[in-house]
């Protein structure tokens, strides 16, 4: 029996993932929501490893998992060595808060890893013909590369790079699904375009505080100049 085209996905997002999570250091990492059961973290050399449930479901996980928000995250300031955003973005009603309060848990030059869905590819033009209807990721709203590199660059993200996760066709049907295969063959040329999802990787940028040259002014005289300043002397008697 031939295996979905969402279970491929989520297999080539974790191994996409496991390419990356080993060169990753630190105390702390946190994954904002869940892809089912697939334990993403797992190629990770970081040894604290949590989940923040957004989803409200509070299924057995790998992790400790609080629950939580995307755009409100239980997690305290500069806290977190690198966060990991599961195809978040695209179902959070506020996708740029997700960004921003990823911002705000990371330490400097931390790092944030997005899997969202390309709108260029033949899934993101099948979403577009049928509408925003069904379940995910149908009801979903899918953004570009582009634009997610902008909101990244306003919060204060270097985008390190974006990799091509899944050159599937949406259908089940074995014909699309070889011409692709076909097509994915050809290399990293058309990938980029085709490929239904990718994985971006940003670096929380480092604010460079530019030290400011102290403008040494002369000391103030008590006395004006041209009178006799008072001598440490001490006069005896009258």
């Amino acid at each position: 029996m031939s295996r979905g085209p969402g279970v491929q996905l989520a297999e080539i997002e974790r191994a996409r993932l496991g390419e990356i999570l080993p060169d990753l250091f630190g105390y702390h990492l946190v994954q904002v929501g869940r892809l089912g059961d697939i334990d993403l973290l797992n190629q990770s050399r970081i040894l604290h490893r949590s989940i923040v449930e957004i989803d409200g479901i509070m299924a057995r996980a790998p992790y400790p998992f609080v629950q939580g928000a995307a755009s409100a995250l239980p997690v305290e300031s500069d806290s977190v060595d690198a966060v990991v955003l599961p195809h978040v973005l695209e179902f959070d009603p506020e996708p740029h808060g997700a960004l921003r309060e990823a911002f705000r848990v990371l330490v400097p030059e931390g790092h944030l890893l997005i899997l969202a869905f390309n709108p260029r590819s033949l899934m993101g033009i099948w979403r577009l013909i049928r509408g925003r209807h069904g379940d995910a990721p149908w009801n979903g709203q899918f953004f570009g590369v582009t634009r997610i590199k902008d909101w990244l660059a306003l919060l204060g993200f270097d985008v390190l790079q974006v990799s091509p996760c899944f050159i599937r066709s949406p259908f089940r049907d074995e014909r699309w699904l070889r011409t692709l295969d076909a097509i994915a063959r050809l290399g990293n040329l058309t990938a980029p375009v085709l490929s239904s999802a990718y994985l971006m990787v940003a670096k929380k940028r480092v604010l460079k505080m530019t030290p400011l040259k102290t403008r040494w002014q002369p000391k103030r005289r008590l006395v004006g100049v041209g009178l006799a300043e008072p001598s440490a002397r001490v006069v005896n008697g009258d």
